[in-house]
C-alpha cells in the first residue's frame, strides 16, 4: 500500500511538475507561428537549450515510469480515472507558479473533477 501512494504522488505531482517547468520552458523561447519541419527543428533546438525544458523532461520520464509500475501494482480502472488529480495540481500550478489566470468557471470544472475523484476512490472493487 505505501508503495502504491508512492508511486501516485509521483504520478500525479512530479508528471504535472514536469508539465509546469515545460510550460515555463516554452514559454521562455516564445510562440510557435511556424510549422514547418525546419522552423520546428529550430524551435526544438532553442527548447533543449533551457534547463527548465530537461527539468520537465525529467521529472515526467520519472512520472512515467511510476505510471507503468502502478499499473503493475493496482487496476486501471482505479489508476486512469484517480491521475484525473493531475489537472487540479496543474490548475494550482499554473496560479502559482506561472502566474496564469484561472477563470471562475476552470475552478469550477476543478471542483467536478475533485467530485469524481471522490467517486473513483470510495468506489468499490
Amino acid at each position: 500500500m505505501i508503495a502504491q501512494v508512492i508511486l501516485y504522488i509521483l504520478i500525479v505531482f512530479v508528471g504535472t511538475g514536469g508539465e509546469l517547468f515545460v510550460s515555463r520552458a516554452m514559454k521562455t523561447i516564445g510562440e510557435v507561428t511556424d510549422f514547418r519541419p525546419s522552423s520546428i527543428a529550430r524551435v526544438v533546438g532553442r527548447a533543449m537549450m533551457v534547463p527548465a525544458m530537461w527539468t520537465g523532461i525529467a521529472m515526467m520520464a520519472v512520472a512515467f515510469f511510476a505510471l507503468l509500475a502502478m499499473l503493475s501494482l493496482a487496476k486501471v480502472s482505479f489508476v486512469f480515472p484517480s491521475t484525473a488529480l493531475r489537472f487540479v495540481v496543474a490548475a494550482f500550478g499554473a496560479r502559482i507558479f506561472l502566474h496564469e489566470k484561472v477563470t471562475p468557471q476552470r475552478w469550477f470544472g476543478v471542483l467536478v473533477i475533485c467530485l469524481g475523484l471522490l467517486l473513483v476512490f470510495f468506489g468499490k472493487g
